[in-house]
């Protein structure tokens, strides 16, 4: 087949499909945004890379500005466009849409529908009803209003797919209650990018370089926008001010990190270092450098995101300390099978006392994250997730 596969965001999973189909003979053109700034994936040709396989940038203008609400729908409308352009030109015979804004969707899915292309619509998050909680909650009247368009839009998309991948079940009553016919869901939780993130050593050089590697480490990596709390990342780096044994480590960009950096400035945070996203083949010494991960979800995301950070966690033998909705699907894979710790987006105190815990017991942080390699290693194998995808691209046909 021609699979088309768009991610807006450029993740590591998203690609290792794109390289998992090709590798089957699948023709693949794999597209996402080269100024949406997010840690990105191996998105550049490799030695072994499969024939059929094409990598491309989508670029609409110099940066995504997504801290205003007015220049973030033209950008996501640009690429949209560019998107409906690419689908035109390529001719895909199915295209795989995860990780992708809905108004970014707007103007490419008549392009699906012009050439007669199957759409198979990747759902990572519920990004109407997160965005109408989120929104609602800051802004009463226009986040009413952009919630209501959005959910609107959400709708709309489901209903016209041929088929859809959900990362968690928790998705399908709401789907169903819209409408979307139960045999068209397909449930494939999401995966870390095992090989390409490995269990490395405590000591390494990225730690030498930071001057991290005689510190005991709380590691965040990612995007840091509306549904992520940095105020307890502040919390916990101003608990640990004063030590030179333990350092709160941020890499990130955009307005958390900004707002991270205002903090250490202004309350003279020494325990607190904020670095940009850092390169991909660096990733494995980099979350290597972490004793213990951190993971922030607001109580307005509950269900409808899950962190995808928190897998290549895992993949790094690496133990969790979240704090997010207990309902959350991330949530429940780290508390129910040993991975880390977990307590409630507001529980300040019960976050800083996990933190001392961990810091504490060093058996303990080794034991969680045996658990966590153990984890990766038996559920993020390529070759089964590859089969469940094919089966939902046969699925997509009928």
């Amino acid at each position: 087949m021609r699979i088309l596969v768009h991610d807006f965001a450029g993740h590591p999973f998203a690609v290792q499909l794109s390289r998992e189909l090709a590798r089957r003979g699948h023709a693949v053109l794999h597209l996402y945004s080269s100024v949406n700034k997010t840690p990105k994936g191996a998105l550049a040709k490799q030695a072994g890379d499969p024939p059929g396989l094409e990598i491309r940038p989508l670029a609409a203008g110099q940066d995504y500005r997504r801290n205003s609400f007015v220049q973030r729908w033209r950008d996501e409308r640009a690429h949209g466009a560019l998107l409906a352009a690419a689908i035109r030109e390529w001719r895909p015979e199915v295209a795989i849409i995860g990780n992708t804004p809905l108004d970014v969707l707007a103007p490419a899915h008549p392009a699906l529908v012009a050439i007669g292309a199957r759409f198979v619509f990747w759902v990572q998050d519920l990004l109407g009803i997160a965005s109408h909680k989120i929104l609602r909650a800051r802004l009463p009247v226009a986040g009413e209003i952009i919630g209501r368009y959005h959910i609107a839009l959400e709708k709309r998309f489901t209903r016209d797919a041929d088929a859809l991948v959900l990362i968690t079940d928790d998705f399908t009553p709401i789907l169903r209650g819209w409408g979307v016919r139960a045999e068209r869901l397909h449930v494939i939780e999401n995966w870390g990018p095992l090989g390409e993130i490995t269990p490395r050593p405590r000591r390494n050089i990225w730690a030498e370089t930071h001057g991290l590697a005689d510190r005991r480490v709380f590691l965040y990596t990612g995007s840091m926008g509306l549904k992520h709390d940095p105020g307890l990342l502040v919390a916990l780096a101003r608990h640990l001010k004063g030590r030179a044994d333990a350092a709160v480590v941020v890499i990130s960009e955009g307005r958390g990190a900004d707002f991270l950096a205002a903090r250490k400035q202004e309350e003279g945070l020494d325990s607190l270092r904020v670095l940009p996203f850092q390169p991909y083949g660096e990733m494995p010494d980099v979350l290597a450098t972490g004793d213990v991960m951190l993971a922030v979800l607001g109580a307005d995301a509950g269900v409808f995101s899950v962190p995808s950070k928190v897998l290549s966690y895992l993949c790094a033998g690496r133990p969790v300390l979240g704090a997010m909705p207990a309902e959350n699907l991330a949530a429940r894979m780290v508390r129910d099978n040993g991975l880390g710790v977990i307590v409630a987006p507001d529980d300040e105190q019960g976050f800083l006392a996990a933190a001392d815990r961990l810091l504490a017991d060093g058996a303990e942080r080794a034991r969680l994250g045996a658990n966590a390699a153990a984890y990766a290693a038996s559920r993020f194998d390529m070759g089964r997730i590859g089969d469940e995808f094919e089966r939902v691209l046969k699925a997509s046909r009928a």
